[in-house]
């Protein structure tokens, strides 16, 4: 059942957001050549603690993490651990707060040191996707008309989504209905969209095939052909006045 938000609640995952878009811009500037993913793990848990906030990431299904943080071929679910970062690589940090007991979930693509064209036209297009799936997210809309947008732009630069993995209301949990999937469905079709959904919009895109796999830790997420992938997502409300983005910087 897909849940509508007061405005009350959504100012709460306003705040959550608010908190979380510092959180990833704190990442991002200490995801530098030499780190480890698990010092940015040490860093996130850090700076929740000061915050005295927590991640809905942390225990759930067992995850061992309050970040995701996934390299290169790694589309999502990266657990943090000894892996170097290196220049010219490309690493998504995925992370989520909870504030008043709403969550905010975001997803960024960090180039680090000199990366080549090629990434960053990956990087760039990803980002993009993003932003043309929120167009949509208008009352009277319906859902896959979000899809649409982002498999569309995407796929006109030669590029593949993720099928397995995809967006989803967000709201007390982390993850509610509806799923909002990055590919696989025709405009104008899917439930109707309404103001005060809160739903998290993360194409994940492979810049070979789509295909992908799950490595032997049970959550790193792979390309097959171990092409680049990379991952944005944003936490976002249905309003009477258009989206609002809530993870917004």
């Amino acid at each position: 059942m897909i849940t509508t938000k007061t405005r009350q609640q959504i100012e709460r995952m306003h705040s959550a957001g608010k908190y979380l878009a510092e959180l990833l811009a704190l990442l991002k500037e200490t995801a530098v050549p030499g780190i480890t993913t698990a010092r940015l793990n040490e860093i996130a848990e850090g700076w929740l603690v000061r915050k005295k906030l927590y991640s809905p990431f942390k225990g759930y299904r067992g995850y061992p993490s309050s970040i995701c943080v996934s390299v290169n071929e790694q589309v999502v679910h990266g657990i943090p651990g000894q892996k170097l970062i290196k220049n010219g690589d490309i690493v998504s940090i995925d992370a989520g707060v909870v504030f008043d007991g709403y969550v905010a979930d975001a997803a960024i693509t960090i180039p680090v040191g000199e990366v080549s064209e090629q990434l960053q036209k990956l990087i760039s297009i990803t980002d993009r996707s993003l932003y043309y799936g929120i167009s949509q997210m208008v009352e009277g809309n319906r859902l896959y008309d979000i899809t649409y947008a982002i498999q569309s732009y995407t796929e006109s630069y030669g590029y593949s989504l993720v099928k397995e993995f995809c967006g989803h209301g967000v709201g007390r949990k982390m993850h509610e209905d509806p799923q909002v999937p990055n590919c696989g469905h025709r405009p104008n079709t899917g439930p109707r969209l309404r103001s005060g959904w809160v739903l998290a919009i993360e194409p994940m895109v492979n810049m070979g095939s789509a295909g992908v796999k799950i490595e032997s830790d049970g959550w790193t997420v792979v390309t097959n052909d171990g092409k680049p992938s990379a991952h944005f997502e944003h936490t976002v409300a249905i309003t009477p006045n258009g989206p609002l983005i809530l993870t917004a910087l």
